[in-house]
C-alpha cells in the first residue's frame, strides 16, 4: 500500500458488534444504525443502544440532523432523536421499506410499488408506481419528490398535480437531486449513472463504472458530485447548464482493484472522504489531489467494507462504520 500522510492517531475506534448500515450526526452526537435493528447513539464507552426495530433488520436510513429515520424488514418506519426517544411514523405490515427521504420535517418512504409522503404537519399522501421504488430524494426547495424505479423515475408534488414520469430503460436504484434543483441523478443496475435536466427532461449518461454506484455526495457549493463504484472516487462536474455532459470527471483516491464503497464531501471545503472495500478510509482535496490516510485497511478484510461515512455540521469530525461492526470517529486537529 502506498504511504500517505496520516491522521490515524486522531481516530477513536469503536466496536459495534454488528454490521453498520449507516451513520449520521444528531446535533453534536454520532449515531449508527446496525443491521440487527439497533441504533448506537454516541461514540464512546457511554454510548446507548436503542432497539428501533426489535427482531428485525434495518434496511434503509435517512437523517436530517435532528432525527435518524430507519426503515426495516418489519415494514416499520421509525424516527429516533438524540435522546433515544422513538416514534413509529408508519407501519406497512411487514412489507419491506425500500427507500427513505427527509426534508424540512417531511418524510417519504417506499414499500414495493407504493410511495408515501408525510408532510411536516402530519398529512400523508401516496402514489403507486409502475414497479418497485428503490430510491427517493426530495428537491431542496418546495414539497417535491423524485422516485427511482424500473425504466425511469417519477417526479411528484404530494400536495398537487399528477406524477410526472421520466423514462429511461433499465433498473434505476438510488436517486439524488442537485442542490440547485436542476438535475436528477440515479444509479442503475447496469453499473452506470443516468441523469435528467429537470427543466426539459434532457438525458445525461455517466458510464464506465466497474460496479454499481451506491453512494453519492454533493460538494458544499453544489458544483461537484462524488460517487462510489470504481477503484477511485469519481467526481463529476455540474457547474454548466448541461451538467457533466461533454466534460471529464476527476478521480481521487485511486487504489488498484480496491473499490470505493462510500463517499462524503466535507460541508465547507473541497475535501472528500472515501471509504473502501477493505476498510481503508482517506481524505482527498480535489483542487490538487492531495490525500491523507484516516484508517488503514482492516487486518481481516472479510466483510470490512466501509458502509457509513458522515461529517458533522462543522466539518470537524468524521464518523465511519464497516460491515464487520468496526467503527470510529476522526477529530480533525485544530489549525
Amino acid at each position: 500500500m502506498a504511504e500517505y500522510p496520516t491522521l490515524t492517531n486522531a481516530v477513536e475506534p469503536l466496536a459495534l458488534g454488528d454490521a453498520v448500515v449507516a451513520g449520521a450526526w444528531l446535533g453534536d452526537a454520532p449515531a449508527y444504525a446496525l443491521a440487527d435493528g439497533a441504533l448506537v447513539l454516541g461514540g464512546d464507552a457511554e454510548s446507548r443502544r436503542v432497539a428501533a426495530h426489535p427482531d428485525a433488520a434495518i434496511l434503509v436510513v435517512a437523517s436530517d440532523g435532528r432525527r435518524l429515520v430507519t426503515g426495516g424488514d418489519d415494514g416499520r418506519v421509525v424516527a429516533t432523536d438524540a435522546s433515544g426517544d422513538t416514534e413509529t411514523i408508519a407501519d406497512e405490515k411487514g412489507r419491506w421499506i425500500d427507500a427513505l427521504a427527509l426534508h424540512e420535517g417531511a418524510v417519504a418512504w417506499s414499500a414495493g410499488k407504493s410511495v408515501r409522503a408525510r408532510s411536516a404537519k402530519g398529512e400523508t399522501k401516496s402514489i403507486e408506481l409502475p414497479s418497485t421504488c428503490r430510491g427517493l430524494a426530495f428537491f431542496p426547495k418546495g414539497y417535491r419528490l423524485a422516485a427511482a424505479h424500473y425504466n425511469g423515475a417519477t417526479l411528484w408534488f404530494p400536495n398537487a398535480g399528477k406524477p410526472e414520469p421520466l423514462g429511461w430503460n433499465g433498473s434505476h436504484l438510488d436517486a439524488t437531486i442537485s442542490p440547485d434543483g436542476r438535475f436528477l441523478i440515479t444509479s442503475m443496475q447496469e453499473n452506470t449513472l443516468h441523469g435528467w435536466r429537470v427543466a426539459d427532461g434532457k438525458h445525461m449518461r455517466m458510464a464506465g463504472y466497474p460496479s454499481k454506484t451506491r453512494s453519492f455526495s454533493w460538494s458544499f457549493d453544489g458544483k461537484w458530485l462524488a460517487t462510489s463504484g470504481a477503484d477511485a472516487c469519481i467526481i463529476w462536474p455540474f457547474s454548466g447548464k448541461d451538467g457533466p455532459m461533454g466534460q471529464q470527471p476527476r478521480e481521487c483516491g485511486v487504489r488498484v482493484n480496491v473499490p470505493v464503497t462510500r463517499v462524503a464531501f466535507h460541508p465547507g471545503a473541497m475535501v472528500v472522504a472515501m471509504g473502501f472495500d477493505d476498510g481503508l478510509v482517506m481524505l482527498a482535496r480535489i483542487t490538487d489531489g492531495s490525500e491523507i490516510l484516516v484508517r488503514r485497511p482492516a487486518e481481516e478484510s472479510k466483510n470490512a467494507r466501509i458502509s457509513a461515512l458522515a461529517w458533522d455540521a462543522k466539518g470537524a469530525r468524521l464518523l465511519f462504520g464497516a460491515e464487520n461492526g468496526d467503527a470510529g470517529m476522526l477529530t480533525l486537529p485544530k489549525a
